[in-house]
């Protein structure tokens, strides 16, 4: 007998897994992820979010929750060999365009535990733990995915209308549809070492980046009382030379006086090797990959989970689309169009920071040192490093621009404050919307409104007013834009008319 078909399986409960599978949900779409550990991983791994992946965090439902566990960066330093500040990059704790504060520091176990407990409010998903996944094969119409039950021992199978591997970089989903990781030429061995105490270092509470080939290193706060330093190892050391705090004095000791350090707990030491990886492809059929599965970058400037839940944000609206025959599945094709660029640019930019942190020897300490201090005083440059706007989105079928003019087509709106309290995201939430400098027709806001989506006009004096009239057409000022439900302008122009008829009937849950 053959089992029902779940409309969408996904392998992993990671971030990435549980965003997608939450999103999922909200558009009343069912399913299953499976996972291989009984619960939460226990040691901290990712410790950072920007402004823009907190908009995704909010459109979960956890945004509270997640500002009570994390703590706002306050910028960048660039320090040298000897900690001396050559550069700073502030950053407004209180939020730029984005709403939010634009870089989140946290612990992942917390994170995690606040996505399970979300995800266990909507019946549609269900998260099955314990569950290793041995093989995927594609069938007609389908997916088949054979796991073990590693508390019983018994071999199962569930059929699966589609199948997201978010099974992080040893993925057994990328492996089985044939996807090959893509070396980028960047790999270097660190020490991560996480520490906790209820003494406080005293430090500035932004990210401290230590610009030394010798030994570069990382430090930033991430909690009440947890702390975290990353260190480029030398050659032949391992992690294994800093099981404890005594061989790790040396390396911390800049940061932790003596009384402090007698107070310290060692929470983890790990070594791991930041490496740019990028897979040859994203999809085959049925099967998509997200995460570490499809990318892997250097931490350097902490975009590596804020890359998986982007590529959950980008997918689940299209995927729940067709599977509920308001999309034609071709758009299935745009989420690699649209995400593997945009992932590619920040891992390269996540290469160039690391390299101008650790590369050149002497020589790059002396230029560091005469170019660093002048950075903050480029044009446009902090604007760059603190704002929390990505690159835009590769033209697509969903973000359609002239040639030469791309304009505001696959950039996020700024999340300004509404009138009523509620910010842009909350208005959109999920749904096609259309942002106007001047009123509608009536007809027009009929047509959107029947469709499931916002017609939204931007106040005279906001940032959004600003944005929208930015950049000129041939024929006049730009003056509305088509948003996605993820949020990305699909397209824009003076006929705010013409993009409501492109808007196709689309919200958040279809029995709404």
């Amino acid at each position: 007998m053959t089992a029902r078909t779940i409309p969408v399986v996904l392998v992993g409960a990671g971030p990435t897994g549980l965003t997608a599978a939450t999103l999922l949900a909200q558009y009343g779409i069912e399913s299953l992820i499976l996972e291989r550990w009984e619960g939460v991983y226990p040691q901290p791994r990712g410790v950072h979010l920007d402004g823009e992946i907190r908009r995704i965090v909010g459109r979960l439902g956890v945004g509270e929750e997640f500002d009570a566990i994390s703590r706002p960066a306050l910028g960048l330093r660039l320090l040298d060999p000897d900690r001396r500040v050559l550069a700073q990059f502030d950053r407004d704790p209180a939020g730029g365009r984005n709403g939010h504060p634009e870089a989140n520091l946290f612990d992942q176990p917390e994170l995690e535990a606040i996505l399970r407990a979300n995800l266990r409010r909507y019946p549609e998903a269900t998260l099955r733990s314990n569950a290793e996944v041995a093989a995927v094969t594609e069938e007609s119409g389908g997916v088949r995915v054979d796991f073990t039950d590693r508390a019983t021992g018994r071999t199962e199978s569930v059929r699966a209308g589609y199948l997201l591997g978010c099974d992080g970089a040893n993925s057994l989903v990328r492996g089985a549809i044939g996807a090959r990781m893509r070396d980028l030429r960047f790999a270097q061995r660190w020490l991560v070492v996480d520490i906790a105490t209820t003494a406080d270092l005293g430090h500035w509470e932004g990210v401290h980046q230590v610009c030394d080939p010798t030994r570069a290193a990382t430090y930033m706060r991430i909690g009440k009382t947890r702390y975290r330093w990353e260190f480029r190892l030398r050659p032949g050391e391992t992690a294994a030379d800093f099981r404890d705090l005594s061989p790790l004095r040396p390396l911390i000791a800049p940061w932790v006086d003596t009384a402090a350090f007698e107070r310290l707990e060692l929470v983890r030491v790990a070594e791991y090797t930041f490496r740019a990886q990028l897979a040859d492809r994203w999809r085959a059929g049925r099967v998509f990959l997200l995460g570490d599965a499809a990318h892997l970058t250097p931490p350097f400037i902490g975009q590596g989970m804020g890359a998986g839940l982007r590529d959950a944000a980008n997918l689940t609206w299209k995927l729940a689309g067709v599977l509920r025959g308001e999309l034609p599945e071709g758009v299935l094709d745009t989420y690699e169009t649209e995400r593997k660029p945009h992932a590619r640019a920040m891992i390269r930019l996540a290469q160039l920071t690391g390299m101008a942190m650790t590369a050149g020897g002497e020589l790059g300490n002396r230029l560091r040192g005469l170019i660093a201090p002048r950075l903050p005083r480029v044009p446009g440059l902090a604007r760059t490093v603190t704002s929390g706007e990505s690159p835009p989105l590769r033209r697509s079928d969903l973000v359609v621009a002239p040639l030469l003019r791309r304009g505001l087509a696959g950039r996020l709106p700024p999340n300004d404050r509404l009138p009523d309290g509620r910010r842009v995201d909350d208005l959109i939430a999920g749904r096609f919307a259309i942002l106007t400098t001047a009123d509608l027709p009536q007809a027009d806001k009929n047509r959107i409104e029947r469709r499931g989506g916002v017609v939204l006009r931007a106040v005279p004096g906001t940032a959004l007013h600003r944005w929208l009239r930015h950049r000129r057409l041939r024929h006049g000022r730009a003056s509305a834009a088509l948003v996605r439900p993820d949020g990305a302008v699909q397209s824009w122009g003076a006929n705010a008319s013409a993009l409501c008829a492109a808007a196709p009937r689309f919200a958040p849950d279809d029995r709404a």
